[in-house]
């Protein structure tokens, strides 16, 4: 998994035109219900925030793209759980984690939209909570405003704590 990430962040390092594409894909992913279960990409996505002081790569599109691809991941998860309901629960890699879904859907039920942006924030809760709430009929464009907020928010986080890291690292480098 490390070799795959290395070889990723030295691409968009070298071609930081793709940056942006990288990221909306790498976002989608991590916030899509099954592949986020198979491949967490968030490691990724910190590593290129810490180029973007690094190398000059454009935070605003790339915290954009990341956005998009957050949302665009959660809105499919929640369209997907709508569509088949307790279908899901059989369909693998879920029906090797039989306790993702009951854990996204008592989240959901206790804390109703903030949860969705809460959620986000959170390994396998961020892909199992849009299901549940499209499994258990969450008002529509309820869990749409949280999902692109949350989104936008949950892609400067992870951009931003890569860009600090990597100017505290370089500060260090060049005070110690």
């Amino acid at each position: 998994m490390e070799g795959w990430m290395h070889g990723l962040i030295e691409f968009v390092r070298l071609h930081q035109n793709w940056a942006a594409p990288i990221v909306l894909v790498l976002a989608f992913g991590e916030s899509l219900a099954f592949i986020s279960l198979l491949i967490p990409a968030w490691g990724a996505l910190v590593a290129i925030g810490a180029l973007i002081g690094a190398s000059g790569l454009s935070f605003w599109q790339v915290w954009l793209a990341g956005g998009v691809g957050a949302a665009l991941g959660d809105w499919l998860s929640y369209w997907f759980g709508a569509r088949y309901k307790h279908q899901v629960a059989q369909i693998w890699p879920l029906s090797r984690y039989p306790d993702i879904l009951p854990r996204g859907e008592a989240f959901v039920q206790k804390w109703g939209v903030p949860g969705i942006f809460i959620g986000r924030f959170f390994g396998p809760l961020r892909a199992s909570v849009p299901l549940a709430a499209g499994i258990f009929e969450m008002p529509y464009w309820r869990f749409q405003v949280a999902n692109i907020l949350s989104a936008l928010v949950w892609s400067a986080a992870l951009l931003l704590c890569g860009d600090i890291i990597s100017e505290v690292v370089k500060w260090l480098w060049h005070t110690v």
